[in-house]
């Protein structure tokens, strides 16, 4: 019986031996992770803005701008977009500006973390024909893929409703 008690908590300080650190480097990750998200969350919440408005007399500028926040082939979306919105913007002299109104953290890694932003859209534009600029005003989603680069989170994947950015 005493052969059998020191056998087994032998078993059970080789098991704690393994079972500590493991739990260690798992708490430490998830620490990680949550600093991440709430640092992430906060560069979200700022840069959204600046991704997502224009105003058709500033367009060449709102894009770069908002290009100085991507990274990777999102950054090529935004130069790719000085072709294709800034004659549209400026044609019907479209104002596009945007708020963050609520955010939470989809997923968190100490590197990348995703993003879902609720916004509110107000766009102003001429319609050739009519007297009075449209008007409009639109609740959606966007989901940020955030990742560090250095001390920065920079945008590397953008989504809405109508599709990736």
């Amino acid at each position: 019986m005493r052969t059998f008690v020191i056998v087994l908590l032998g078993v059970l300080v080789l098991v704690a031996g393994v079972l500590v650190p493991t739990m260690w480097f798992n708490l430490h990750d998830l620490r990680a992770a949550d600093v991440a998200a709430a640092e992430a969350m906060a560069a979200a919440r700022k840069v959204a803005p600046d991704l997502l408005s224009y105003d058709y007399r500033t367009v060449e500028k709102d894009l770069a701008r908002a290009g100085a926040h991507t990274t990777g082939e999102l950054t090529k979306h935004y130069k790719q977009l000085t072709t294709s919105l800034v004659s549209k913007a400026k044609a019907e002299k479209t104002v596009r500006t945007v708020a963050v109104t609520a955010a939470a953290v989809e997923r968190a890694a100490p590197d990348r973390v995703e993003i879902l932003l609720f916004v509110n859209t107000g766009t102003v534009k001429e319609i050739a024909g009519q007297a009075e600029p449209q008007q409009l005003f639109e609740r959606s989603r966007a989901r940020l893929v955030m990742v560090r680069q250095g001390s920065r989170w920079l945008v590397a994947d953008l989504s809405t409703l109508l599709g990736t950015a």
